[in-house]
């Protein structure tokens, strides 16, 4: 799935948009973002979600990531941002991405974003095979939420340590984090270590993908920034179609620990190559800001969203009376803190601004739930080899680009929202078909074809949210509201894979039995399964899906 580093959101959904940053002839226009009931936000009082504007302290209902002070700028006197410009040379407009300037940190942050797309089409391919050695079918949707759960607090913790001292901290932290849950997984001897390393790179996942789009806005002028962003998204077509190709073949002949392995060797080089130019222009605070105070409340409540997502997955697993009081706690710490992570008017899906956070969430978490579970589906359900089944993601990757190129046309500019209301659709019709593979007479094609149905889909809905929020969002209002996407990409993952997870479990995921590394053993271990348990997830998949077609109407502001 095209950038998300995806990754924190899940890597394979796009990550919220680069913050715009003040140039040196360009001054701020007046404040076109909306509140969330259409008026536009007027100086002094908090914006969308009850965030203050800068120069104010943070608020409760605060999306961004830091909270922290700023020293607000008069009209046409914004500090320049810093590139890698050399001083006192005028940049020259042949300058490119790839032009001597920029080089070495653009290939080093592609090649980190082709790295973690990489790895999060290998490791759905590879995950079957790993749950079954480490006895924790039943666990299965604990290697993913873990990721998500984590990431979530990895991002917002990212975002407040960027603000106060740059990117450039958390990035490196960030890919250290990921290659050490990666160790901890690829040699883990039970499913809870294997968790335990999955939500470690769930940290460094969250930290790196708040901090690349930060140094993509701290490091290149306004105008290469697109051009980045677009090398971001084309550094998944790859992966997505030799991804699950490559990653089967490695399960299947050498064994799955190597696809977590054999990734932390090959991050050495890029991470050489980004340090030191990042060094030079995302070190400390951005130009004209003042670090504020490190907002705690905002980490608290992301932790309280993974521990009562992880309390309810588990009081989930079987109907037992004790998991009771587990499931309790697990909803006392989760409903509350999910009110207060996002901005007002999220949840009743207000027009404008809040619609599109909301949706983006309802977006990435219906199909990632989706996706997440084809492998294991096709292997135990239909006697797939694992390389067969890793191969059912392929062709997504490629119809996810060509969604996003289509939404990318200028024709399609006035269309905005109703590309978005098609590809909810179409996401829609693709994971309500994808079970229906649990029927022996229907063809696995079929599975396919929703799949890259559903993918074409995501590409449409994604990118032009992105667009959307750009749109609606003054200036001053960017970082916030870009924080707030992100935040609801990932919080959508964490909920939904608990809930599925906790069906799956409760419904007998766990009797799917052994996974083998080739057809026969796949064939002989599908006698236990229960067809129930995934259907179970993708009727909960596909009907947030479909009320995202809903949401979708609501976009545009300025609408009682």
């Amino acid at each position: 799935m095209p950038p998300d580093a995806d990754g924190a959101a899940h890597p394979r959904t796009p990550a919220a948009p680069v913050p715009e940053l003040a140039t040196p002839d360009a001054v701020p226009p007046p404040t076109r973002g909306d509140t969330p009931g259409g008026a536009p936000a007027e100086p002094g009082t908090p914006a969308l979600g009850g965030a203050p504007h800068p120069g104010s302290g943070p608020g409760p209902g605060s999306s961004g990531g830091s909270g922290g002070r700023t020293n607000p700028q008069p009209p046409g006197t914004a500090r320049a941002a810093r590139t890698l410009q050399d001083p006192g040379k005028p940049e020259g407009p042949a300058d490119g991405v790839l032009s001597r300037r920029y080089r070495a940190l653009t290939l080093g942050i592609v090649s980190v974003v082709l790295l973690i797309a990489f790895e999060a089409m290998a490791v759905g391919t590879a995950m079957p095979a790993a749950a079954s050695e480490l006895n924790g079918v039943s666990l299965y949707a604990y290697a993913f939420s873990a990721y998500f759960t984590t990431a979530l607090v990895g991002m917002v913790a990212s975002g407040q340590w960027c603000d106060r001292a740059g990117p450039l901290a958390p990035l490196a932290t960030g890919i250290g984090s990921f290659g050490v849950g990666l160790l901890l997984s690829g040699t883990a001897t039970s499913m809870w270590t294997f968790i335990l390393g999955r939500a470690v790179q769930g940290v460094g996942g969250g930290l790196v993908i708040v901090a690349l789009y930060v140094s993509v806005s701290r490091a290149y002028p306004e105008r290469l920034r697109a051009t980045v962003m677009a090398a971001f998204a084309a550094s998944w077509v790859v992966p997505s179609i030799v991804g699950p190709l490559i990653s089967g073949t490695v399960t299947e002949h050498v064994g799955w620990r190597w696809v977590f392995l054999g990734i932390p060797l090959l991050v050495a080089l890029p991470l050489a190559m980004m340090l030191p130019p990042l060094r030079r222009v995302a070190s400390g605070p951005p130009d004209g800001a003042a670090p504020g105070p490190f907002d705690l409340r905002r980490i608290r409540l992301a932790l309280a969203v993974a521990a009562g997502a992880a309390l309810l997955q588990y009081a989930g697993q079987g109907p037992r009376v004790s998991a009771l009081p587990l499931a309790v706690l697990g909803a006392a710490l989760l409903v509350p803190a999910v009110l207060r992570l996002l901005p007002r008017g999220t949840y009743r899906a207000a027009r404008g601004m809040p619609a599109v956070v909301l949706l983006r969430g309802m977006a990435a978490g219906s199909f990632i739930v989706a996706e997440s579970f084809v492998p294991l589906m096709l292997v135990t359900q239909r006697g797939m080899s694992v390389t067969t089944a890793g191969l059912a993601l392929a062709a997504g990757g490629i119809t996810w680009a060509i969604g996003s190129f289509t939404q990318s046309r200028s024709a399609m500019e006035p269309h905005r929202e109703r590309l978005v209301r098609i590809g909810m659709t179409l996401v829609t019709g693709g994971v309500a078909v994808a079970p229906s593979v649990l029927l022996d007479w229907v063809p696995v094609w079929t599975l396919l074809l929703a799949m890259a149905t559903a993918c074409f889909g995501m590409g449409l809905v994604i990118s032009s949210l992105s667009v959307l929020l750009l749109r609606l969002s003054a200036p001053e209002e960017t970082g916030r509201n870009s924080a707030a996407l992100q935040t609801s990409d990932s919080l959508s993952n964490v909920l939904l894979l608990a809930a599925t997870g906790a069906a799956f479990g409760a419904l007998g995921g766990g009797a799917a039995g052994g996974v083998g590394h080739d057809a026969a053993d796949a064939a002989r271990s599908a006698g236990g399964a229960r067809p129930g348990a995934f259907l179970a997830v993708y009727l909960i998949s596909a009907s947030v899906a479909a009320a995202g077609v809903v949401v979708a109407g609501r976009l545009r502001s300025g609408r009682p």
